[in-house]
């Protein structure tokens, strides 16, 4: 369905990025801040990044 334009590298960074989010929000108290790292996380394992897929860019 979609072709794949997350590489292995981005991959690692959007799953580290989303720890972080994740982290930072428990330490803030505010857990809601956690559903943002809902994005990075999906788009990692799914290894489609839909604005990738707008700007053409690919892995």
């Amino acid at each position: 369905m979609f072709q794949r334009n997350v590489g292995d590298i981005d991959q690692v960074i959007r799953l580290a990025l989303a720890a972080m989010i994740i982290v930072f929000s428990l330490i803030t108290g505010h857990p809601m801040l956690a559903l943002v790292a809902i994005v990075p996380i999906v788009t990692a394992f799914a290894g489609v990044c839909p604005l990738y897929s707008a700007l053409g860019l690919h892995s």
